[in-house]
């Protein structure tokens, strides 16, 4: 008997040429745009979800009454309605770092791009301003010797420090798991204390989960415990950052740069400060996907809805729901 998927939203044909070529037989792909009435009847037919998090809502779990798992296609999880799910309980899997390559590219992308001010060199040139004014204008940055400062070592953050190990630099930590002391010693990294690492590293990058206790991690008072020479990277969640604290702490030199890859409200609106400040790099929430690991988090989904369909027990549930898989 043939099994039915979900499959939202569209997307476009080289992405969905990759979803039909991996796609295991005896599984139908249903395919909606989220949130739309099309998307709520495929939902109530459905047998597994494989897709992105807007529109997993209440009303998604009230009408996928014989769903078997919600397969994300992204490692962030915290639009869903982790509460309806658990009161349905069917699990939701994110998808097993399939994007932890890319976005630790991106992080060390950010912080060059910082360190050596690629953004204002490129306008000045494209304003044909060819290395004019005093050498110390926009004085640039070698990122080898410094200190790097990873919250949260997990599949992306580990990525982060192998990476960024190349460049001959200082790597501490802080996570509320803390590796082995040999563990520590085959990644190259130190476990300090939250606050520590704020006060003593020069790029401080954030790798965690959005939850209650990550919400705001970085305010005024933590921002105010970094160097005023110091850069924050900020690839995992906006909300993870106060960017009002933000604002007014690039604002007031009081630390030196900032690159983001994601903000608080996405698409942020066009008047938003952030955006007037010259020592503030942003990428549009771009980290994750790339042409390489859309079939990388196919195969990863695919593989989980089969075992499922096979009666194991599906692979990288979150925490939230680890409870209701049998």
């Amino acid at each position: 008997m043939t099994s039915k998927i979900l499959f939202a939203p569209n997307h476009p044909k080289p992405i969905l040429d990759i979803a039909l070529a991996l796609k295991p037989p005896g599984f139908d792909l249903m395919i909606h745009d989220n949130g739309t009435p099309d998307y709520y009847r495929a939902a109530a037919e459905a047998d597994y979800y494989l897709g992105m998090t807007r529109s997993i809502d209440a009303k998604f779990f009230e009408a996928g009454k014989k769903m078997r798992l919600v397969q994300l296609l992204s490692a962030g999880y915290d639009r869903a309605d982790v509460a309806a799910a658990k009161r349905a309980g069917i699990p939701i899997a994110n998808n097993g770092g399939a994007n932890a390559i890319a976005v630790a590219e991106h992080t060390l992308m950010l912080m060059l791009a910082t360190l050596k001010k690629l953004t204002g060199l490129h306008a000045d040139v494209s304003a044909g301003q060819w290395r004019t004014g005093p050498s110390g204008k926009a004085p640039v940055h070698e990122l080898r010797g410094k200190t790097v400062g990873i919250v949260g070592l997990g599949n992306i953050g580990k990525k982060v420090a192998r990476r960024a190990a190349a460049f001959d630099v200082d790597i501490q930590y802080y996570d509320i798991d803390r590796l082995t002391e040999d563990e520590e010693d085959a990644l190259g990294v130190r476990f300090v204390l939250f606050t520590e690492l704020l006060r003593t590293s020069d790029i401080v990058s954030l790798h965690v989960p959005l939850d209650d206790t990550t919400r705001d991690l970085i305010g005024t008072a933590e921002l105010a415990l970094m160097k005023p020479t110091a850069i924050l990277i900020n690839t995992c969640r906006g909300p993870v950052v106060n960017e009002v604290a933000l604002h007014e702490a690039l604002k007031a030199g009081r630390i030196a740069m900032a690159g983001l890859d994601v903000m608080t409200e996405e698409p942020p609106k066009p008047e938003n400060p952030l955006f007037v400040l010259p020592n503030i790099i942003l990428t549009p929430h771009s980290a994750g996907p790339t042409v390489e690991n859309w079939t990388d988090r196919f195969r990863n989904g695919f593989d989980n809805i089969v075992r499922v369909s096979n009666g194991r027990r599906p692979k990288w549930v979150i925490p939230e729901l680890q409870s209701i898989v049998r």
